[in-house]
């Protein structure tokens, strides 16, 4: 099934076409389409074990410490994550390598037929998120991996994801979010407690007490462990250093002491901290070594969480996108840098808690440019600004609104100064345009990448 390289075969370009035909309109819970489709694909999901990630926040940063741990244990992983932040070949990765534009488009071309058939055998075709999994179930096997990584997309009980064997089961933080997953914490743990399986170990972040009775239930229910951080493992040691953190973590295992993990923030120590306990509960509880931490942490990043894209003024992205996450995100900022003028920059689909993220954010900056990014689903700037001026009628902040997510950064790089700091935010859709552009504008500069990014929109 391997895709020759040199450019032969399907092109990338088609592929993408294919793919964005298949975003959905309209879809409820089910798993017929996926199960389906694994069905005639001989099942591949179930020929190598998994370590399967949900939450609602810090999935991703999590599955990408859990795939370097293994790794650095001397074991080939496959890791599945989303969504992407500037190419959907991010989303599946051999051992921290992205999936080649060539592998990617015949992986595609091999389902073609089998997704034809499922095509003709349900009311809705196979969606965009069920052939991406699907892809990542295949291109694995073909791999041959030692083990699968795989980050939930939504919820977890009728996530596409959830056909994997699922051996060690994590529960990062939960909390409201999506509203099809439910209105209230303990019903959102609900449908995420759905990835337990017989057999498996949970492995659970802090929780609020509710969330955390839901999911005991759900463990007991099956008969498996639960370890919970706090109780079975913890960071119990945590300094500040130069591009990072040195922690001090706690697990069933073994204590690990100062290691240098290159992320900020409590939440990021603390979802390193979860991937340990979850690398330990892989390998059926047993330690492992410290320099294998260490090795593995100091490979770690996390693009579009809490990074430092440049210094002078300092540029932050975070793809905060719900009042938990932007609580992290502002705590974390503060906590870890300082500067003279904050400029906000936000972004934020108009379907999440704008109010919620608003009051966690707005105190990091006194101006704030609300834009909109590419995604059908983001909220119109008019809308934004009014929702900021409602928020802080009287903090004295500067409010600006412009059309496109270039257009809020060239605002912005205009007018700060080198000790100020420029914070983008709100959607990893806003993060992830942010970091092509700005990305196209150090290679171009700014006039050149502005005609550059429009082509690549066209």
């Amino acid at each position: 099934m391997r895709g020759k390289q040199g450019g032969e075969g399907p092109c990338f370009s088609q592929a993408l076409r294919a793919l964005r035909q298949r975003v959905p309109t309209r879809i409820g819970p089910s798993l017929e389409r996926i199960r389906a489709l694994t069905a005639l694909l001989d099942e591949p999901q179930l020929s190598y074990p998994s370590i399967h990630i949900t939450g609602t926040n810090g999935k991703t940063t999590t599955a990408r410490v859990v795939a370097r741990l293994l790794e650095a244990s001397g074991l080939t992983t496959g890791l599945y994550t989303s969504p992407h932040l500037e190419s959907v070949t991010e989303r599946l990765a051999y051992c921290g390598e992205p999936i080649s534009q060539e592998e990617f488009a015949f992986t595609l071309s091999y389902l073609e037929p089998y997704l034809a058939c499922v095509d003709g055998l349900t009311e809705i075709p196979v969606t965009y998120f069920e052939v991406l999994t699907a892809m990542a179930f295949v291109w694995f096997q073909e791999r041959a991996v030692d083990v699968g990584v795989f980050e939930v997309g939504m919820g977890g009980r009728w996530d596409a994801t959830n056909l994997v064997r699922g051996e060690v089961a994590v529960f990062c933080a939960v909390g409201l979010d999506h509203p099809e997953l439910g209105s209230t914490p303990e019903e959102v743990a609900w449908e995420k407690a759905g990835i337990l399986k017989p057999g498996c170990v949970g492995i659970s972040a802090r929780q609020e007490p509710g969330v955390l009775g839901v999911l005991r239930r759900a463990a007991e229910d099956l008969g498996v462990p639960l370890w919970v951080e706090g109780e079975d493992f913890a960071v119990e040691g945590r300094s500040l250093a130069v591009g990072g953190q040195v922690l001090d973590i706690r697990t069933p295992g073994a204590r690990y002491e100062e290691v240098y993990l290159p992320l900020f923030g409590l939440h990021q120590a603390q979802n390193a901290c979860l991937a340990v306990a979850a690398a330990e509960a892989f390998f059926g509880g047993r330690a492992l070594s410290q320099e294998v931490v260490e090795e593995a942490f100091a490979a770690v990043s996390s693009p579009g969480r809490l990074e430092v894209f440049s210094r002078h003024p300092l540029v932050v992205l975070d793809g905060a996108h719900n009042p938990m996450g932007a609580r992290a995100f502002a705590s974390s900022v503060k906590e870890a840098f300082a500067w003279d003028r904050g400029f906000l920059v936000l972004g934020i689909l108009g379907d999440k808690d704008i109010p919620g993220i608003l009051r966690e954010v707005l105190g990091l900056a006194e101006v704030v440019v609300v834009t909109r990014n590419t995604n059908p689903r983001s909220a119109p700037p008019e809308i934004l600004a009014k929702e900021v001026r409602r928020a802080a009628p009287s903090s004295g902040v500067v409010v600006e609104t412009v059309p496109d997510v270039p257009s809020a950064l060239e605002a912005v790089i205009g007018a700060a100064g080198e000790t100020d700091a420029i914070l983008v935010t709100g959607s990893l859709y806003t993060v992830g345009e942010a970091r092509s552009y700005l990305r196209l504008r150090g290679e171009l500069g700014p006039e050149r990448a502005r005609r550059a990014w429009e082509e690549r929109r066209e």
